[in-house]
C-alpha cells in the first residue's frame, strides 16, 4: 500500500474571521497562513481567502478554508453569505481598542441570526495583540466573561510575534472535528516569532505619528 493510500483525503473546514476593522483580522490569517507579518495596515474590502492544509493525529489531513471578512461588512446585504456553512467563527478584537470589544456582541448577534434555530458553528473569541500587554484596555476577566457567557473558546495571540497564532487554528479545528491534541502537537504549535526590536527613545515618536496616519493594528494568540 502507498504512503497516499495510508492517508486519509482532505477534510475540508471553513472559518470565518470577524470583527471590527483594523483588529488585526488580516494580519492573523497572513501569519498563519503565509507566515507573514505586514506593518502597513490595508482595509480589508469584502473578503479574502486564505487556505492551509494541516495534519491532525499523524494521518488525518484537514484542508482549512479561511474566510477574512472585511470588519465594515457589519450589517451589510452579504454578511450572511459569507457566514453561512461556516464550521467555526472567529470573533476577533484588539485588546488595547475596548470599542472592537464592546462591539462584538454585534458580530456574535450576527452569527446567531444567520443560524436562527439551527445549530451554531463552533466559536471562538481571540484577543489580538498580546504582545501589547502593558497597554491593554480589555482586562482578561472580561474577556473570559464575554467567552463563557457565549459558550465559545478563549484564545490570546499575537499576529506581530507568532505567538500561539498556529496553535489557535490548530486547537479550533481539532475542536471541531472532535481531535483531540497531544502535548508534543500543542508545544510545536505554540512557538513564538520573535518581534522586531527598536530603539524605543528615537523611534517612538515617529512611530507614533506614523500610527496616527495609517492606524495599523497587529494581532497576538494565546490559549486559555
Amino acid at each position: 500500500m502507498s504512503d497516499s493510500e495510508d492517508e486519509s483525503p482532505d477534510r475540508q473546514l471553513k472559518l470565518v474571521v470577524m470583527g471590527d476593522g483594523a483588529s488585526g483580522k488580516t494580519s492573523l490569517c497572513m501569519r498563519y497562513a503565509q507566515e507573514q507579518f505586514s506593518k502597513q495596515y490595508g482595509q480589508t474590502v469584502g473578503l479574502d481567502f486564505y487556505l492551509k492544509r494541516i495534519n491532525l493525529q499523524g494521518n488525518m489531513n484537514v484542508a482549512l478554508q479561511v474566510w477574512d471578512i472585511g470588519g465594515q461588512t457589519l450589517g451589510g446585504t452579504m454578511l450572511s453569505n459569507y457566514i453561512f456553512g461556516a464550521h467555526g467563527v472567529l470573533l476577533v478584537y484588539d485588546i488595547t481598542n475596548y470599542s472592537s470589544f464592546e462591539n462584538l456582541d454585534d458580530w456574535f448577534a450576527a452569527v446567531k441570526k444567520v443560524c436562527g434555530a439551527g445549530p451554531m458553528p463552533h466559536m471562538a473569541l481571540v484577543g489580538n495583540k498580546s504582545d501589547l500587554e502593558h497597554i491593554r484596555t480589555v482586562k482578561a476577566d472580561k474577556h473570559q466573561k464575554f467567552a463563557t457567557d457565549h459558550n465559545m473558546t478563549s484564545y490570546f495571540i499575537s499576529a506581530k510575534t507568532g505567538d500561539s497564532v498556529s496553535l489557535c487554528f490548530q486547537k479550533i479545528a481539532a475542536d471541531i472535528l472532535q481531535v483531540k491534541l497531544t502535548k508534543p502537537e500543542v508545544e510545536q504549535h505554540q512557538r513564538v516569532v520573535k518581534a522586531e526590536i527598536i530603539d524605543t527613545n528615537n523611534s517612538y515618536a515617529a512611530s507614533s505619528k506614523k500610527e496616527q496616519r495609517s492606524q495599523p493594528k497587529s494581532s497576538l494568540c494565546i490559549i486559555t
